[in-house]
Formats: C-alpha cells, sequence, structure tokens
C-alpha cells in the first residue's frame, strides 16, 4: 500500500509543478490554487508512505517521479527541447529509480 500511495505522491508532485509553471509566479489564481492543493496532497502521501518505507528510498522515488514527469510534460505539453543528453539524464533517472526500488525490501 505505501508503494502505491508512493507513487500517487509522485503523480500529484508532476500535477502541482506544471499547475506551477502555469501561475506565472502565483499571479493566476486558478494554477496557484492547484498548486497549493496538489503540494498538501503530495506531501501527505508521502508522509504517510514514509511511514512504512526507508526516508532514502521514499524520498528519492517520490522526487524521481515528479523529476521525470515534469521533465515528460516539459516536452509533450510545453514544446521544451528533447535533446539527446536530456533524454539520457531521464533514462539514467528511471535507471536509479528501479535500482532503488530493487534494492528495498
Amino acid at each position: 500500500m505505501a508503494w502505491i500511495l508512493l507513487i500517487f505522491a509522485g503523480l500529484f508532485e508532476i500535477v502541482w509543478a506544471y499547475a506551477m509553471k502555469l501561475s506565472e509566479g502565483f499571479t493566476r489564481l486558478t494554477p496557484s490554487i492547484i498548486t497549493i492543493v496538489f503540494m498538501i496532497l503530495s506531501f501527505a502521501l508521502l508522509a504517510y508512505a514514509m511511514r512504512t518505507l526507508p526516508l532514502g528510498t521514499a524520498y528519492t522515488i517520490w522526487t524521481g517521479i515528479g523529476a521525470v514527469g515534469s521533465f515528460l510534460v516539459g516536452i509533450f505539453i510545453l514544446g521544451e527541447p528533447a535533446s539527446a543528453m536530456r533524454m539520457l539524464a531521464a533514462v539514467l533517472i528511471i535507471a536509479g529509480l528501479v535500482l532503488m526500488k530493487l534494492s528495498s525490501s
């Protein structure tokens, strides 16, 4: 159950990061509210998952999901560049996440 909550926490991190971008420095109300709501949800789920998962594992997976997910949102929704170096970086982050999951008990 903790792993499922952690995945949702990571997905909510992607939502709040994207909404924060759309908020234009918290100058737009709706994206600002979405950012705050999903931040709270993301942190709450992370905290709950950390009750049973190790700190290093939970935090690494949470930030990794958020980082790679935000990277993909940037490419596919915001039209950011998808250079070979950026793609390699994303693959390395994913490899690290897989290794972190495999190394946890």
